[in-house]
């Protein structure tokens, strides 16, 4: 489910989803959304790959290919895999 601050099994916000994510696959990453888009390089729509963060303004996801993305959205949505919408930035991290 959705949970403000959130970085466990028992809930998870946006940045708590890719912070858990990224640190399976051995990579640290910070608790915000704000922050975390500064912690890679950001890559063009047609260079993005599954696994590159997916952000906007106050909110993260983790792109899934196809033009998609995983995110946790909020306490109606819980973790989903949805159609990306509006103008996102595409952050490559480790």
């Amino acid at each position: 489910p959705y949970v403000w601050a959130g970085e466990s099994a028992a809930g998870l916000d946006c940045s708590g989803l890719t912070m858990v994510s990224y640190a399976a696959a051995g990579v640290e990453l910070t608790h915000s959304s704000r922050v975390q888009y500064g912690e890679g390089s950001l890559v063009p729509l047609d260079a993005a790959q599954p696994g590159d963060l997916v952000t906007w303004p106050g909110h993260v996801g983790i792109y899934a290919g196809d033009g998609k993305v995983i995110d946790a959205g909020d306490e109606s949505t819980g973790v989903v895999y949805r159609e990306i919408w509006g103008s996102p930035s595409f952050v490559r991290v480790g």
